[in-house]
């Protein structure tokens, strides 16, 4: 038995490639986007290692170009899910048990599969399924799902390495168990690094899981599974699972072996999966462990001291990088009315260079949203904004559906702080302003935090210090993750662990060891080196 003490030493970020004209990068990407392209994958579920095929079947297709089909999916049904279960179930007690460096050493080498072997293919797939530009799919999969991996693995050295103090005679100890039955991984569309890491943080603590992807990210989600089979990891460990949530959350919520939920998508459906658990609580094994980070309003909160360029910069950036589809996307804007005119125009001069279009044109920063359903929701707000007399159309607007779910990145002015576009989540390239009168600096702050039903990311543009602290006390819970001075999207693993709280979720700081302290069901052990042999206390004795 290998008895060393042995910790991961601490990783650096992966290095994030440019993809500039004339590199290797750039021609073996191109390479990868062309091979994918011409070919059509069929996806089964993966239980227990085993490949299932349904035959209720769905399709993959580009989102910038909707008629092309990348891949057919096969969906679960109850039975598979049961399946799923049951070979989770199977899987935990050998996988638990396994030295923990074992568990990590398979982290480890997927992270070095898709940094080196697989890493164009990883971001091709990106791209061409989520419709990723190669900058936002480069720092998604491969870079923060390999440091999620990486660091995750040196985090865990050190929980595992959190011992207690023993006084003479005694020898104490924890253990950090698995949690006792499986967890049930709900992931997204929009990050493959979160969808492996809603997996991979709890399998790191020797937990099992079901992994429900997205239907529109399940292409490199697919391969990423296949990537995790390479790795070595047994079977059973994680079980590749597509269907209809609905179904999925019906049948894993009624299992009394549910021990787990790690989640990020919307905020209802995290509310109506938790109130499942909760009206199932008295069947269950032991309390599920409930991990989600859900939606967001984040802002950008602008003093008079600062810098228009800088914030026209972060409005551009931060709005509608990935077309506004990320949890931290800036969508509402506070700009104090000296600086409004000077904003507007660095923006408008920014967003009049910003092409849009098919993410294998690597000159085009915005590409297409998601899928059909959110290209109608983000544009029946665009129009109720339009119809508004409290608010006009600034830049943008427009939408187009008839090739790909494109929608132009669009900045609306209200003068109603409380306008519809400005408290609610619209996931789209679609950011709205409120001009406020500089005096009223204060009093907007509070009218941020309050109007607002989430705190998840924030930041706040101020050369004048002071005004930055009286920012980071008024705005002490609108956010998880806070910015000084820059956009408030970008959180890199180890460097800003990210959550947030209220509406935006349970906050427990993904990239950290935070997380995978949820996933653990610690024991205390306490050993007496001499036993007592009388029950007699001092106390007892006469003066």
């Amino acid at each position: 038995m290998n008895n060393a003490l042995f910790r991961f030493q601490k990783p650096t970020n992966e290095p994030v490639k440019a993809y500039a004209p004339g590199s290797e990068e750039k021609a073996e990407l191109k390479k990868a986007l062309h091979r994918l392209a011409s070919e059509k994958w069929d996806i089964p579920l993966v239980i227990g290692g085993r490949e299932v095929r349904t035959g209720d079947i769905g399709e993959v297709v580009m989102p910038h170009e909707h008629g092309h089909v990348l891949a057919t999916y096969h969906k679960a049904g109850e039975k598979e899910v049961r399946m799923a279960i049951d070979a989770a179930m199977k899987a935990h007690r050998q996988w638990s048990e396994m030295p923990w460096v074992e568990r990590a050493s398979v982290l480890q080498r997927i992270a070095e599969l898709i940094s080196t072997k697989y890493r164009y293919l990883v971001n091709a797939s990106v791209m061409l399924g989520q419709s990723k530009n190669p900058f936002q799919a480069e720092i998604d999969a491969p870079c923060e799902l390999v440091d999620f991996l990486r660091f995750n693995n040196y985090f865990a050295g050190g929980i595992y390495a959190d011992q207690p103090w023993s006084e003479q005679g005694v020898v104490n100890r924890m253990e950090y168990r698995a949690l006792e039955g499986f967890v049930f991984a709900l992931t997204p569309f929009n990050f493959t690094a979160i969808a492996s890491n809603l997996n991979m943080s709890p399998v790191l603590m020797g937990n099992t899981t079901i992994w429900k992807p997205s239907s529109t990210a399940i292409y490199s989600n697919y391969l990423v599974m296949q990537l995790f089979r390479e790795a070595g990891l047994p079977d059973g460990v994680v079980n590749f699972v597509p269907g209809t949530g609905s179904m999925m959350g019906r049948v894993v919520t009624a299992s009394p072996d549910l021990a787990g939920f790690h989640f990020t998508g919307s905020t209802a459906t995290f509310n109506y999966l938790w109130s499942q658990i909760g009206n199932n609580l008295s069947g269950y094994k032991s309390y599920p462990k409930i991990v989600g980070e859900t939606g967001g309003k984040d802002f950008i909160f602008v003093h008079p001291s600062a810098d228009a360029d800088e914030v026209a910069a972060a409005i551009v950036r931060g709005a509608f990088e990935y077309q506004g589809q990320k949890c931290s996307a800036a969508s509402r804007a506070y700009i104090p009315k000296s600086l409004w005119e000077k904003v507007r125009t660095a923006v408008g001069d920014m967003l009049r260079e910003v092409k849009m279009g098919d993410v294998r044109d690597f000159t085009n920063l915005v590409n297409a949203v998601i899928d059909e359903a959110s290209f109608d929701n983000i544009m029946t707000y665009i129009e109720y904004a339009k119809q508004s007399p409290d608010a006009e159309i600034v830049f943008g607007g427009r939408g187009d559906k008839s090739v790909g779910y494109f929608i132009e990145p669009t900045v609306i002015r209200t003068t109603d702080p409380k306008f519809r576009t400005m408290v609610e989540e619209l996931f789209g390239p679609v950011i709205t302003v409120f001009v406020y009168d500089d005096a009223k600096y204060g009093e907007t702050l509070d009218l941020c935090d309050a109007s607002s039903p989430y705190a998840l990311t924030g930041s706040v543009f101020a050369r004048d210090r002071a005004a930055v602290v009286t920012a980071m006390e008024r705005l002490r819970y609108a956010a998880g993750n806070f910015y000084i001075n820059d956009k408030p999207t970008g959180a890199v693993v180890s460097q800003q662990p990210f959550g947030g709280s209220r509406a935006s979720g349970t906050n427990d700081k993904a990239g950290s060891a935070l997380n995978l302290l949820r996933w653990t069901n610690p024991r205390a052990i306490k050993e007496t080196l001499v036993p007592p042999t009388d029950f007699r206390y001092p106390f007892l004795g006469e003066k």
